[in-house]
């Protein structure tokens, strides 16, 4: 049986060696003879899903080699629709470990719960493999800063799932902000609305016979199995999630950053809480936070439990301009003058897209695999490396230690960190369990 640290101890021994074979010219030899990369998909429970239908969608240049989850129901489950969308059946693995060790795997694909998300993308570019890893790409900034320079020291590729980056609507609207439709872009607004339900309040309970509860926990302090937690309520725990605003606004204010051509803002501040049910969720329901820059501002509304939509929307960013205003979501994008006058819009293919949370198929998330894989392959430039991502999901892991501390927070704009505020610079990392700690 592999230890944990003995795991993650070896795995930089021959993983330079390896990052050396992966420029695009060595993989254009070895798609010559082999046609297709060989993935694996780790996490198999939610985004596996749209993992799955894009690399079949990709199947010309991919191949799904393994499927991982540390639950053998899900595994099964998942495996079975696997080999009814591929055609073939991927081999079944529940330790993600082995499947590092693994030489036939080209590149992983992460879908797990977010406080695996860098751990496990870090030790599989030490493993010599290329990552495409969900949003967010880390549970606090430090992993995130971490993260990325694991990608630069073994020179692997990874990609954050951000999808909305290869959407071509986004692409275009984007840069006709940029060419100036609605003259100079100063503000921007996003939210993200729905109708989530109460999650009680958790009982112990037995480990399911099927779940590997403590490689599920992996880096996470080590907590005792409730029966309000899986598969999905962990998203509302601190030691495991990352809130609403990181679940769900990654997405928005990636867009309106990328629209206004901003990085990291000069100051956070956040308002919110749990108020709509009283039970065992430690993040707010209701949240709006301000980033502030030199001359320009984007903003966040978050409302979990209330379904009121914002301009008849579930989710969505608006830019506003000197001369008018851009209302982009994942099924289109409108233009208007400044008199609130609708100059123009498109809307994509109703199949395309969804406003809804993309669980399951969808062409931006097809898009965005055929652009890592062209990364790897032909040298393509990805449109969301680690990098490029981490930015949003720094800038909204600072908005979650601003609710925390509840006080604006002044940041170094170079690389995001609170300044002058010893208490809120704390959350900057976490506690990790003895043996667990991600590290280069």
């Amino acid at each position: 049986m592999i230890t944990r640290r003995d795991f993650l101890d070896t795995m930089a021994v021959g993983a330079a060696a390896l990052a050396a074979g992966s420029t695009a010219k060595s993989y254009a030899q070895i798609m010559g003879a082999n046609e297709r990369l060989n993935f694996a998909v780790i996490g198999l429970n939610g985004r596996g899903y749209a993992h799955l239908s894009a690399l079949a969608a990709n199947r010309e240049t991919a191949r799904v080699a393994y499927v991982c989850d540390v639950e053998s129901n899900i595994l099964a489950k998942f495996a079975a629709e696997a080999q009814k969308e591929l055609g073939y059946a991927p081999q079944t693995e529940g330790d993600f470990r082995k499947i590092l060790e693994r030489k036939d795997v080209d590149a992983i694909s992460i879908a797990t719960p977010d406080h695996w998300h860098a751990p496990m993308a870090i030790a599989g570019v030490e493993a010599g493999k290329h990552v495409y890893v969900e949003k967010p790409c880390s549970h606090n900034p430090a992993e995130g800063a971490l993260l990325i320079e694991a990608q630069k020291k073994y020179g692997k590729l990874v990609q954050m799932g951000t999808q909305q980056r290869s959407s071509p609507h986004t692409i275009e609207i984007v840069q006709k902000i940029h060419d100036g439709v609605i003259g100079r872009a100063y503000s921007a607004m996003a939210w993200y609305v729905n109708t989530r339900k109460s999650i009680g309040y958790g009982k112990d309970a037995p480990v399911p016979p099927t779940l590997d509860w403590d490689l599920w926990q992996g880096p996470a302090p080590r907590r005792p199995y409730k029966d309000n937690v899986q598969p999905y309520n962990w998203h509302w725990f601190r030691v495991w999630g990352t809130g609403e605003t990181l679940n769900n606004g990654t997405h928005e204010i990636d867009v309106c950053r990328w629209a206004l051509g901003v990085d990291y803002p000069n100051r956070v501040a956040a308002t919110g809480g749990r108020y709509h049910y009283k039970d065992d969720w430690q993040f707010y329901d209701t949240l709006v936070t301000n980033y502030e820059y030199d001359g320009t501002l984007i903003s966040w509304d978050c409302r979990c439990c209330n379904g009121m939509k914002i301009d008849n929307r579930d989710r969505g960013s608006t830019i506003m301009g000197t001369n008018g205003s851009v209302l982009v979501d994942r099924d289109g994008y409108e233009v208007y003058d400044l008199g609130g006058h609708k100059t123009d819009e498109f809307r994509a293919k109703k199949e395309a897209t969804s406003s809804a949370d993309l669980v399951g198929r969808d062409s931006m998330t097809n898009d965005h695999l055929a652009n890592f894989i062209a990364g790897i392959t032909k040298g393509e430039k990805l449109r969301s490396p680690v990098e490029v991502g981490n930015v949003a999901v720094t800038m909204l892991q600072l908005s979650n230690i601003a609710w925390e501390v509840q006080r604006e927070l002044k940041l170094d704009t170079s690389n995001g960190k609170i300044v002058g505020d010893a208490e809120a610079m704390q959350g900057w990392g976490r506690e990790y369990e003895k043996g667990w700690e991600p590290h280069l």
